[in-house]
């Protein structure tokens, strides 16, 4: 077989395993290697594949969904240009092809003989392996079963073009890679080359915006940002400020899900990973997606001061930021900054211009061009979310009991707001037989 002679899907990850299948199949009928070390390499091989079947959730002919799956994440200049425009013009279409009639013969490749030859045939469960209700640690439900039927078409294409046609349409609907298979991330610090790595999260809440009851207005204001964003237009980086449990951070998880076939991508930052910002957003950049850095619960204390990251990230440094890239914010606080009463006393020896100083920590919140506020909810409010969530959830309750209960539990358990009202929802729910 011919992997070393890929031109654009060089250096594929799990390659190893591409390698050695590869070997195998060129040498598995050779006398010049012993029988012993050829069926030792391919037990090898096998490992590897349910290894990565057992991460995926992968089904099937477990053969065909690495290589399916090989090919949506790679990240090459074919691969990227389709995600933007789907079928593209150019030379480059010679090289896919002439890659993609590699992965032809990969496809057609007949096990049976090797099987026979090297007396292993119990592995051939791999080409019809059964395993569609296994939970993929990798991907959503919805992108694994995408590869694996996209595993299918791919081996009943008649010819190399086809493949390519089909993985034309994988990438232009779905993306390349980790950015266009997933939605959510966070990042990490790699200490040993002292940068930031964009980390996949596999399970986020699937909240959508229907579901937040109440707060219309704030909602609204920040889907109309987000579609303007989505949509190419100019946009502002957003706070959403408040009481605590009123639906900020639910708003910005809604918001991904709602937009995310529409290439929207969320990086959660923490704060103490302000100053890899510069590095997350050179890394996204240059990406057909938009992204949100989201930043949840944000507010500094007087000592701190990684403020100063983030107020040159958003506006201020020599590097202009991306147009692909906001920033979402929440925060308890209005202007995140604590402030003391000393801050405004002009007679502060310690300080001959404290109005300077305090300029500086308001400074950062006037960076974000929208500004949301979710208030507590009334009594009022508070109990139409209570029937609202009831009524969705099929609660077995008469409409007083139920406004009973909720007004005696939200006076132990937090106050008014929209997440008392969830948990009250919770707790009865726990309750049903």
């Amino acid at each position: 077989m011919r992997e070393t002679e890929l031109i654009l899907y060089t250096d594929c990850e799990e390659g190893s395993l591409l390698q050695n299948m590869s070997w195998l199949m060129e040498n598995y009928d050779s006398e010049f290697y012993n029988r012993e070390d050829k069926v030792s390499l391919l037990y090898e091989c096998f490992h590897d594949l349910m290894s990565i079947t057992a991460e995926h959730g992968f089904y099937g002919n477990l053969w065909h969904c690495y290589l399916t799956n090989l090919c949506v994440n790679h990240e090459n200049a074919y691969s990227t240009a389709c995600e933007i425009v789907g079928t593209i013009e150019g030379s480059i279409n010679e090289l896919a092809l002439h890659d993609f009639t590699i992965f032809k013969e990969y496809f057609e490749y007949d096990f049976t003989d090797m099987f026979q030859k090297l007396q292993v045939t119990a592995l051939s469960i791999m080409l019809h392996y059964e395993g569609s209700s296994s939970i993929s640690k990798i991907y959503n439900d919805r992108i694994r079963t995408t590869i694996c039927t996209t595993a299918v078409r791919l081996d009943e294409a008649k010819n190399p073009a086809e493949m390519k046609d089909i993985m034309t349409g994988f990438y232009r609907s779905f993306g390349v890679g980790k950015f266009g298979l997933h939605k959510a991330f966070r990042i990490i610090h790699k200490e040993e080359n002292d940068q930031a790595e964009i980390i996949p999260i596999l399970r986020i809440a699937h909240v959508h915006l229907d579901d937040l009851i109440g707060y219309e207005i704030a909602k609204q204001k920040l889907i109309d940002n987000t579609e303007a964003f989505v949509q190419g237009k100019k946009a502002n980086n957003c706070l959403l400020f408040g009481d605590a449990g009123t639906g900020k951070s639910s708003s910005i998880k809604a918001i991904v899900n709602e937009y995310y076939d529409r290439g929207l991508r969320i990086i959660e930052v923490y704060k103490h990973q302000f100053k890899d910002l510069n590095d997350v957003i050179a890394q996204v950049k240059n990406r057909h997606y938009k992204f949100i850095i989201y930043m949840d619960d944000l507010s500094f204390e007087e000592f701190e001061i990684e403020y100063k990251y983030l107020k040159a990230v958003i506006e201020g440094g020599m590097e202009k930021k991306p147009d692909n890239v906001l920033i979402y914010a929440t925060s308890n606080r209005r202007h995140l900054i604590k402030e003391n009463y000393a801050d405004k006393d002009d007679r502060r020896e310690e300080d001959m211009h404290s109005g300077d100083t305090v300029q500086e920590k308001l400074s950062l919140v006037a960076r974000f061009g929208v500004s949301i506020f979710f208030g507590a909810p009334t009594r009022a409010q508070f109990q139409t979310i209570v029937k609202q969530l009831a009524k969705k959830n099929q609660v077995r309750m008469s409409e007083p009991d139920l406004l009973a209960e909720a007004n005696k539990w939200e006076l132990s358990h937090g106050g008014l707001s929209g997440r008392t009202a969830q948990q009250f929802i919770d707790y009865l729910l726990g309750r049903q037989s």
